[in-house]
């Protein structure tokens, strides 16, 4: 039974796929006699059925070499595309991480979108976003990742605009949509560009390349810049940041799935052509310097952002900036790591941070306030999410976080300061969030503020409970770092971050003395809360740029191009409406128009003859 449902495990996508479909019919105007209900149902059990096959499946692939398998697609003109799936643990455990979350989500929406009148139409795009990333865990092909990507832009497009009757909603997905697509551009570009340097995109295939290739730097370094490009919007990385803010305008559910895992799919890819991105080394040191800007600026934008999913969304950004910086360093298992202990403590996070906006009705921290003894599961639940982010020991982040710096500590010792600042800085964003919500006294928006009801709670404390157990879990695959040989120096440093950021901020929000929402001083809250001026900076620029460009050719279009065919259609009815007035009726008339015309045209041909005979004449 396990060795069957391994060799069928690349059809764990389907299971989603067809839960999308079957749910379609409940979309507004098709199935009204039942309710939207049945597609939600529908769909949990699709992804639990994919859930319980990965799990079957990974214990068969467990030291097992990756299997894979191929399945043409087409053939024509030289070129071969075949889509290459590869399974191996890592894979197969990418799809229970996808799955299982994406199963407490769809419990999550059950309450949270209880009475939302675009239940079939969410619970199909779920099922889309679930089939495309286990689509994407399994593909070993960078140019069918890249139209998996897609089918992803394309499903957080249609996510975020779910409530498209809000203007807020529109322009956020129209922003998400269009950033990740300056992304996209440029990842196709360095995709057609690796075809005739490599002659293959199978990503095995590009690792084996890689380490004999040899190649011009120049070229290199040019595809190279483009291929992380794409994973630069995915991941949300400066400057093709600002969407994942802009994004959060969408369902809570939908946030939960795209915090974790879908922000990490373009770190999947990344860490996939890591061989081949560290063949230049500008393209190395460009991902570490885009990690570190992103991991240092955004952590300081959280600090001073008063909206809930702000600052997590900009947490998530610095988070994979760690990312970047692993893959730029050549550290693969601390990448997958990272990404691990992210998705469980993100998700997390934002499912108690989810059920105050539910029945709150704000997003605000500065109208929160008092609710841990109303709310004590969702506060147990910050907590946990919170602790699991940063390193603290024993949980998962901490974990990731030294396997990241002790690989660091050797080569580039100034990139463990850079981390250990983030560490600290996320500690302090995320500690003062949970004094503004859940310490203090009830404020006017939390004095009726109760605990969810059980859909909400139930995949909360599943998810907690996996969060605390997630070094047991690594420790029985015997993924858990060693810690005999880990750097201690560097460890403790990791630890005194997280006690630092954790107690400066909770003796100031959690304490008596009065919550500052504010920085003190206001050109700095400026700078931090309007994302370093980055809007700004486009409006002034890129906008501005495109706006100009824009109205030119518009002119050119109206009083070039237009005049020219306004000219010749003018000439055209003048010419057609005095031939109109010529026309007589008799043979003679246009017997002589006939002849008239030939002599002219006779003269034009000989005329360089006749010209020349003039001149003879007159000298």
């Amino acid at each position: 039974m396990a060795q069957f449902l391994l060799e069928t495990v690349w059809l764990v996508p389907c299971y989603a796929l067809i839960g999308g479909l079957l749910a379609v019919p409940w979309s507004p105007g098709v199935i009204r006699r039942t309710g939207p209900r049945p597609a939600g149902y529908v769909n949990l059990v699709m992804t639990f059925l994919a859930l319980m096959h990965s799990a079957i499946a990974f214990f068969a692939t467990w030291n097992q070499p990756p299997i894979e398998v191929f399945i043409p697609w087409l053939s024509t003109a030289g070129l071969n595309l075949t889509i290459a799936i590869e399974i191996s643990s890592i894979s197969v455990g990418a799809l229970i991480v996808i799955t299982g979350l994406n199963f407490l989500a769809q419990i999550y929406a059950i309450g949270y979108m209880e009475m939302d009148w675009g239940w079939g139409r969410f619970y199909s795009l779920l099922g889309l976003f679930e089939a495309g990333l286990c689509a994407l865990a399994l593909c070993n092909n960078l140019f069918f990742s890249y139209v998996i990507l897609e089918v992803l832009t394309l499903g957080t497009y249609l996510l975020v605009g779910l409530w498209f009757s809000q203007p807020l909603v529109v322009s956020g997905a129209r922003d998400a949509f269009l950033t990740k697509r300056v992304g996209d551009l440029f990842l196709l570009m360095g995709v057609l560009g690796l075809w005739p340097i490599a002659g293959t995109w199978n990503y095995t295939e590009l690792a084996q390349w890689a380490t004999t290739a040899n190649v011009d730097p120049t070229i290199m370094a040019l595809v190279g810049l483009a291929l992380i490009a794409g994973p630069m919007g995915k991941c949300a990385q400066f400057p093709l940041h600002l969407w994942l803010d802009e994004a959060m305008e969408g369902p809570v559910p939908s946030t939960i799935l795209r915090n974790s895992v879908v922000v990490a799919s373009g770190a999947w890819v990344l860490i996939k052509l890591q061989p081949v991105l560290t063949l230049s080394p500008i393209v190395s040191s460009a991902l570490v310097a885009i990690g570190a800007v992103t991991a240092i600026g955004a952590s300081l934008i959280a600090i001073a952002q008063i909206d809930i999913k702000r600052c997590q969304s900009y947490s998530v950004s610095a988070y994979m900036g760690l990312v970047f910086i692993a893959v730029g360093t050549k550290q693969d298992e601390a990448a997958l790591l990272l990404v691990l202990a992210h998705a469980v403590s993100a998700a997390l996070l934002v499912m108690s941070t989810g059920g105050i906006i539910w029945n709150s009705i704000t997003q605000n921290v500065s109208q929160l306030g008092g609710l841990w003894s109303r709310r004590p599961i969702s506060a147990i639940a910050f907590i946990v999410g919170t602790l699991g982010l940063i390193g603290f020991p024993p949980l998962g982040g901490f974990w990731a976080l030294m396997e990241l710096t002790d690989g660091l500590w050797g080569n580039q010792p100034w990139l463990v300061g850079v981390v250990i600042a983030v560490n600290a800085l996320t500690a302090v964003s995320l500690t003062r969030e949970f004094g503004l919500i859940f310490a203090g006294k009830p404020k006017q928006m939390s004095e009726r503020s109760p605990e969810v009801h059980w859909p909400m709670v139930l995949p909360m404390v599943i998810l907690l409970g996996f969060v605390l157990h997630l070094p047991l879990v690594l420790q029985s695959l015997s993924l858990l770092p060693n810690w005999v040989i880990l750097n201690k120096d560097v460890a403790l440093l990791l630890i005194w971050s997280s006690i630092f950021g954790c107690g400066i901020t909770g003796v100031i929000y959690l304490g008596n003395i009065p919550k500052p929402i504010r920085l003190p001083w206001q050109p700095l809250q400026d700078l931090f809360a309007y994302d370093f001026y980055t809007p700004k900076i486009y409006r002034m620029t890129i906008i501005f740029s495109v706006a100009q460009l824009s109205k030119f050719a518009d002119m050119l279009d109206r009083f070039v191009v237009d005049g020219i065919v306004n000219l010749v259609g003018l000439f055209s009815l003048l010419t057609g409406e005095g031939l109109k007035y010529s026309t007589s009726g008799q043979t003679q008339f246009y017997a002589f128009t006939v002849l008239l015309g030939v002599g002219v045209l006779g003269m034009w041909v000989t005329w360089p003859f006749w010209g020349v005979q003039f001149l003879d004449l007159m000298f």
